[in-house]
């Protein structure tokens, strides 16, 4: 899985997590990878909604050894 971009969104909260991975996929051509890691516990659910509702695919979601939550998203 080769990563093109990566997210630290530590410390925001909801909807900023959603707002900046909206953005980062703007420039990103389609079929590439954006990795976000957060620490909002409503991140993977909100994720999953955003993947479902634009069309881009929620590779990953997980919870890293440090309880932060990493999601891997493909984008369309």
């Amino acid at each position: 899985m080769q990563i093109a971009k990566t997210l630290d969104l530590s410390g925001l909260n909801c909807p900023l997590p959603i707002l900046r991975a909206k953005k980062g996929l703007a420039d990103m051509e389609s079929g590439t990878l954006l990795e976000v890691i957060a620490t909002d516990p409503g991140a993977p659910r909100d994720f999953e909604a955003f993947c479902r509702q634009t069309g881009n695919a929620l590779e990953v979601s997980e919870t890293t050894p440090e309880g932060k939550f990493r999601m891997v998203l493909r984008r369309k």
